[in-house]
């Protein structure tokens, strides 16, 4: 990455850019043609989008924290192969509101928190993991996993599938959760390698099955001989790991 591109942009859409090839931007005023197309109701009249290569559990959540905070709602949620090429998924999310301000606002707090729910971003040579976890979920979440806005939620994705696969059974019973979606290679995702499980039930119980998973998931993935690493630039790391965990 070259330090010096980064974050810089003087076109009025840009907000921001951040971890995992995150960008932020803004429109003010959608061309009505497109704006048909792209399923974007009339009474959205700016919307802010978020979009990265590598993982969705984090911006989700971190989109979840942007319209708690803000008039801002969420339009769509979409999870595209990516992951820069790799085995999973990266992120497209469109949140509107009435005016510029709000969704502004709603992209410059999803970008912040970007940067802290990265930290359960795990990469190798050889695959990949995420997990998340959260007390109460909300309009994000339900918008793209159909968990209940207030009910516990659990994410738990690996990297070739058939780690994903493993480490979702550990999960689930490892504690008393209810399963809400299951995601795999032909259904759910953009034929990605990758299972993903999304949990809820009580909050204790969805937080010991993703940590749980995370420990297998550890394990299995190191086995195909490379250690991971947190999904964002090194110098980063540190910083993350002071603001992040379970």
């Amino acid at each position: 990455m070259d330090e010096a591109l980064f974050n810089s942009c003087s076109m009025p859409e840009f907000i921001g850019a951040e971890v995992c090839d995150t960008i932020g931007l803004v429109i003010a005023n959608i061309d009505p043609e497109l704006r048909r197309r792209m399923d974007i109701p009339e009474r959205f009249g700016a919307v802010g989008l978020i979009g990265s290569r590598t993982g969705a559990g984090a911006q989700i959540q971190a989109c979840d924290e942007a319209v708690k905070s803000t008039p801002a709602e969420i339009v769509s949620i979409e999870i595209p192969r990516d992951t820069k090429g790799w085995g999973g998924h990266g992120n497209f999310i469109i949140m509107g509101s009435e005016n510029v301000a709000d969704v502004r606002r709603a992209v410059e707090i999803a970008l912040d928190k970007i940067h802290e729910y990265a930290g359960e971003i795990y990469i190798s040579e050889a695959g990949h993991m995420e997990f998340q976890y959260s007390a109460r979920g909300g309009e994000a979440v339900n918008k793209a996993f159909g968990v209940g806005v207030g009910e516990p939620f659990g994410f738990v994705c690996a990297s070739p599938a058939p780690i994903g696969f493993v480490i979702a059974d550990t999960a689930l019973k490892s504690a008393g959760t209810e399963l809400v979606k299951v995601l795999r290679p032909s259904s759910g995702t953009s034929h990605s390698n990758e299972v993903i499980i999304v949990i809820t039930g009580e909050a204790s119980a969805v937080k010991t099955a993703v940590m749980t998973a995370r420990e297998s998931g550890m394990k299995l993935l190191r086995a195909l001989g490379s250690e991971q690493h947190i999904g964002f630039p090194p110098r980063l790391r540190l910083e993350a790991a002071t603001r992040t965990g379970l």
